[in-house]
């Protein structure tokens, strides 16, 4: 089996004004560099051995925080990355409201509009990536440091396989919520937990993000 440890980034400064990001670059804000470091704690006893992330900065910054607790460099993975949004990109919810009125915010990860990206294009990278981790790791342990969006398909993925589109997606991930996978050869998959995030409750203090936004 191969045991996959999926986490989100921290939260952005895109996170915190609600607007969305999709392949957008936004740096972490200082509570997401925090998050970062606390998850790299609480992780700090798995041994992984390896540790991906989406090339997107505010992944990548989260990752090396996990991989400075291990003696791993962080490997760069663009399929890792969020859902391509397109003309989506920059706006807050209020704004695309306002720009595609026809677009209902549970459907923003599958709208169909120009320029955004296809199911087909998600379904592909769903199957590339687990197909390699189960090849390259096929008795190991990773680490995938992703975003909510991607990571949410990802798991339906796991469970309805190419009609993972047609499925009402469950999965709430917060900002470095961790999600534990295992998946034998033949690509049968078992989900431990989903969106675990007891890492960023410290001495009463909760250090969640108020928002989601993908």
């Amino acid at each position: 089996m191969t045991t996959i440890y999926f986490i989100r980034h921290g939260q952005s400064e895109a996170n915190s004004k609600g607007i969305i990001q999709g392949h957008a670059e936004f740096p972490l804000s200082e509570l997401g560099v925090r998050q970062a470091e606390l998850a790299g704690e609480w992780l700090a006893n798995v041994k992984f051995d390896a540790i991906y992330s989406s090339d997107l900065g505010r992944a990548m910054t989260t990752a090396e925080q996990i991989a400075a607790h291990h003696n791993l460099t962080v490997q760069s993975r663009t399929r890792l990355r969020e859902v391509g949004l397109g003309p989506l990109e920059g706006k807050t919810r209020e704004e695309m409201a306002i720009d595609y009125p026809q677009l209902k915010a549970e459907t923003l990860l599958t709208s169909g509009i120009q320029g955004t990206e296809p199911v087909e294009n998600l379904t592909e990278r769903c199957a590339h990536l687990i197909e390699r981790m189960i090849d390259t790791h096929p008795e190991g342990t990773v680490a995938a440091v992703s975003h909510g969006g991607l990571i949410g398909i990802l798991l339906t993925y796991m469970i309805a396989g190419e009609n993972w589109y047609k499925m009402n997606r469950p999965f709430i991930i917060g900002n470095t919520g961790i999600t534990k996978v295992s998946i034998s050869q033949t690509g049968k998959s078992e989900i431990h937990y989903t969106n675990r995030t007891e890492h960023l409750d410290i001495e009463g203090n909760l250090l969640h993000s108020s928002t989601i936004a993908y």
